[in-house]
């Protein structure tokens, strides 16, 4: 059967007899919620379990950070800082949905690669030849109608396990679909229909349990972190990382706790701290680590209007894997009035500090600073600023971990005035990357200012409250002028917190990516970029499309593949191997 749109439809009757016929033929025809897409032949791909997640193959790349420890390092060292130079394109693929930013981070397993693209777009392909295996589009609502969201109709990737793969949508559904045929095995909706929840983050897989949160803060949402069965989409746990109205009763301990650093009816403006972004989790300890997000609306003096620190918001917040059960909090930027989220990602080492090894989780959130914490208590270790601009704090107490406020920073009492970093952060979604050879963590970073003036805002559904003028002042102070350059890569230190190099952007951050070839991979304005891992020379770049995502890198067959999506207007996945042909 078909539509007017010359889609064609199946009953389940013809549907298993076309699937038994081309499996006897060794062709594939995936069908997708109804719509169906003849696609090549898909490789036979082994189950991914806890086990093989927790020690991934070498020339795999089974997750958003490839590991759970979210280091966005690879050991392959066939392409090096001698030979990088060869680089040739072995394929590319034109992605068929545009409309947003590309910031997927694709994962490889099995000869096959899984990504997304604008308005949850989800598509499998050939790893070898980037033919197509399948496409599934949920058929988000674009232009009028669209469910809320800020900063683009944008994905950043999916999750395997089993034979599963997982994607957030945008409207707030979590959809399992079947890793061969792209076919709708299970599907739930994380979020209250109708409610301005979206989902732009990745899931992860824990425990046989996929994690995904929510974003929506600027709309007046109560953000949480949700766990579902794989296998049957059914809720396992769920975390709210602020607390809820105290006439309802408090979900449990630690929701009891953190509504004692709030004050007035935040809870009727939903209070934020949606966990958009970053996860990290120690198998170890069964310890998932959520970053969380900045309050709705933006200015405390609006949801809290008592002050206080307003927990968990802003936060780095440890739960069990297996159960959500609260086990400790960290607070980068407590009362948060700037939009200085704590979302970004998150990364997990094991570092000789002081003479001891330690197991640490280092993040670079908006605020400016670089953090490194016990990922075992939550203890504050150390923070360094690494934006050339920071005017909000002076920096962290090393006694209690807080930030040294700036006198003037609480715009509510001090009207207009410019800081930094801006709402965009000094650092954002795009992931950092580790390499154990060179000791080095690889942040893009930028520095950025805004202009903060509080107004009093009547809380509307649907609509953006933030509860600041967002820069458009009648009357704003003069804009400073802002050091060091507008974006950049900078080389770290986590154990003595220190800036080792910097690499200067041309264009905007995308993420990045290291290998076990003394290299670093990068995305930057129109460019994928390679730098020496050890002193951040430029060694080789390939122009990709503006708006680049993050690259990874796997192998198969022998030869090792470097693969990222780029081009907002344009998109496309490009794969380049060493001396492979140009296109």
């Amino acid at each position: 059967m078909s539509d007017n749109q010359g889609r064609f439809w199946m009953t389940p009757e013809e549907e298993k007899m076309v699937l038994r016929l081309n499996n006897k033929a060794g062709s594939l025809l995936a069908v997708l919620s109804g719509l169906v897409v003849f696609a090549a032949p898909a490789p036979v791909a082994a189950q991914v379990d806890d086990a093989v997640l927790t020690s991934p193959p070498d020339a795999e790349w089974l997750t958003y950070g490839r590991d759970y420890a979210e280091t966005h390092y690879s050991p392959l060292d066939q392409v090096t800082s001698d030979n990088v130079g060869r680089l040739g394109v072995a394929w590319s693929w034109d992605i068929p949905k545009r409309g947003a930013r590309l910031e997927a981070t694709p994962i490889v397993h099995d000869g096959v690669m899984y990504a997304t693209g604008a308005y949850s777009l989800v598509f499998a392909l050939d790893a070898r030849t980037g033919e197509e295996i399948w496409q599934w589009d949920p058929a988000i609502v674009e232009g009028e109608g669209r469910p809320s969201f800020c900063c683009g109709a944008v994905n950043r990737g999916v999750a395997l396990y089993g034979d599963k793969i997982f994607v957030g949508l945008l409207d707030g559904r979590l959809v399992a679909l079947n890793k061969d045929t792209g076919r709708v095995e299970w599907s739930v909706q994380t979020t209250p229909v109708g409610a301005d929840y979206s989902i732009t983050g990745a899931p992860r897989v824990v425990r046989g349990n996929v994690i995904i949160g929510n974003g929506g803060a600027e709309y007046g949402v109560r953000g949480y972190v949700t766990a579902y069965d794989a296998e049957t989409g059914e809720q396992a746990w769920r975390f709210h990382l602020v607390p809820g109205n105290p006439a309802d009763g408090f979900e449990n301990a630690a929701m009891e706790m953190a509504a004692e650093t709030w004050t007035g009816e935040w809870w009727a403006i939903g209070g934020g701290g949606t966990a958009w972004d970053g996860f990290a989790y120690d198998p170890a300890l069964d310890l998932l680590y959520i970053g969380t997000g900045n309050g709705s609306p933006w200015s405390r003096d609006e949801r809290s209007p008592g002050g206080g620190d307003n927990l968990f918001l802003s936060s780095i917040v440890a739960v069990r894997g297996e159960t959500g059960e609260y086990v400790w909090h960290y607070q980068t930027t407590p009362g948060d009035d700037w939009d200085y989220t704590a979302v970004q990602p998150i990364m997990l080492l094991d570092l000789v500090i002081d003479g001891r090894q330690r197991p640490v989780l280092v993040q670079a959130p908006k605020n400016g600073f670089f953090y490194v914490l016990d990922r075992i208590t939550g203890e504050f270790i150390s923070a360094t600023g690494f934006a050339d601009a920071i005017t909000w704090a002076t920096g962290i107490d090393q006694e209690t971990g807080r930030p040294i406020e700036a006198p003037n920073a609480r715009y509510g009492s001090t009207g207009s005035i410019y800081l930094s970093p801006g709402a965009t952060g000094a650092h954002n979604w795009r992931p950092m990357s580790w390499n154990p050879a060179t000791g080095l963590v690889y942040l893009p970073a930028q520095n950025t200012s805004f202009l903060y003036e509080r107004v009093t805002v009547e809380y509307q559904q649907g609509q953006w409250n933030t509860g600041t003028t967002v820069g458009r002042s009648l009357n704003p102070p003069e804009r400073p002028e802002m050091p060091g350059p507008r974006t950049m890569l900078l080389g770290w230190d986590p154990v003595t917190n220190q800036e080792v190099w910097r690499a200067v952007s041309t264009g905007g951050n995308g993420g990045t990516m290291s290998t076990g070839g003394n290299l670093v991979f990068r995305g930057s304005g129109q460019m994928l970029i390679a730098h020496d891992a050890e002193t951040g020379e430029e060694l080789w770049s390939f122009e990709v499309g503006n708006g680049t995502a993050t690259p990874v890198t796997y192998e198969l067959d022998g030869t090792q593949y470097v693969t990222i999506m780029g081009g907002s207007i344009e998109p496309r996945v490009w794969t380049f191997a060493v001396d492979a042909g140009q296109q």
